[in-house]
């Protein structure tokens, strides 16, 4: 009998012992889940306090990614401009191409007279790069030297300048041309200036002289007095001769900014000003300006030299130089836009670290 009441009192003290670690266990299993709730409720609350207090936030986070953009474009910037001038060049190139083409062109046709005929148009843009022939008498005492000028013979460089004459009509000649032009001869050398100036010096001289002698004959033979037409030496007559050139109209010159100016009153003349030049010579402003390129040259006289007809094509910069120009813009434009992807790209890696 004793024996089962001590087995009942085991038993029900193991029940209790279980009931208390169930309790123990639940008991634990609540503040858990309350405290995951008060967590919740903490982490809900604060996040609603953040929303609340970080509106005012974007805008400056979104100010400065517009910022950012547009120092980005600005990198690119010299880029585009380097490339936009390659690009320039390509269509002056085509341009100087079909320019060279039209003048060639116009080189290759029959030279034009210029006489009774066939008047000269006053309209230059239909003449320029056209050849003519002209036949007159040069007044060299109204010639005009352009330059200094050089001129390389063999290696050896000499200085000089381009002669312009005025090329006088024949009166009475129909085959000769009716109104003035000028014409640039070709290169002489500083000597050949020199001695022109003597010359033209002693013959005005001579022409006075002259001028006078028959005066003063005429007050001894009384059937001069009577005679309207004027006594010309025969050495004059064989002085003038008429000449016929060939040459090609062109117009006058751009000087670049480091070109002098032109002083007309000194006689000093730089750059190809044909109103200006024909103004100084006592002609008309339009008269049209013709430069020689005969080649049958007298050996006897080798002065001027007339300009080679293939310089007349050539331009100060050539479509070489525009392809030139063109290969370094293009050069310089990848050169910039390699270096603004190199500054831009670890800045975006940076950047995509963090997020």
């Amino acid at each position: 009998m004793a024996t089962s009441l001590s087995k009942i009192l085991t038993r029900s003290k193991a029940h209790r012992h279980m009931f208390s670690a169930t309790t123990t266990i639940s008991t634990s299993h609540s503040i858990q889940r309350q405290f995951s709730a008060v967590a919740d409720s903490s982490f809900s609350t604060s996040a609603a306090l953040g929303s609340q207090t970080s509106p005012p936030a974007p805008p400056q986070v979104s100010d400065k990614k517009r910022g950012s953009k547009w120092t980005q474009l600005l990198l690119f910037l010299p880029g585009a401009i380097t490339f936009g001038l390659g690009s320039w060049q390509i269509v002056r190139r085509e341009e100087k191409i079909k320019t060279l083409e039209y003048q060639q062109q116009r080189l290759k046709m029959e030279p034009m007279k210029l006489n009774a005929d066939h008047p000269p148009d006053k309209n230059l843009d239909a003449l320029e790069f056209r050849r003519v022939s002209c036949k007159g008498v040069f007044d060299e005492q109204k010639s005009i030297y352009l330059g200094p000028r050089s001129r390389s013979i063999s290696g050896v460089t000499e200085n000089g300048y381009y002669v312009i004459t005025p090329l006088m009509p024949i009166p009475g000649d129909l085959d000769s041309m009716q109104s003035p032009i000028l014409v640039n001869r070709g290169w002489v050398p500083r000597s050949w200036r020199d001695k022109s100036q003597e010359s033209t010096e002693s013959d005005s001289v001579t022409n006075e002289s002259t001028i006078a002698k028959p005066l003063s004959s005429e007050q001894h033979s009384w059937w001069k007095f009577w005679s309207k037409t004027p006594v010309i030496p025969k050495e004059h007559v064989s002085a003038v001769k008429p000449v016929e050139v060939v040459g090609v109209i062109r117009g006058g010159e751009n000087p670049s900014i480091f070109v002098p100016a032109n002083d007309p009153s000194t006689g000093q003349w730089f750059y190809v000003d044909v109103p200006a030049m024909a103004r100084a010579i006592g002609l008309p402003e339009d008269t049209i300006y013709v430069e020689d390129v005969h080649e049958d040259i007298d050996r006897s006289r080798p002065y001027p030299v007339p300009k080679d007809i293939n310089t007349l094509i050539r331009s100060k910069v050539m479509p070489q130089d525009h392809l030139n120009y063109c290969i370094t813009w293009y050069s310089l434009s990848a050169a910039v836009t390699f270096m603004a992807y190199k500054r831009l790209k670890p800045k975006s890696a940076r950047r995509y670290a963090f997020l």
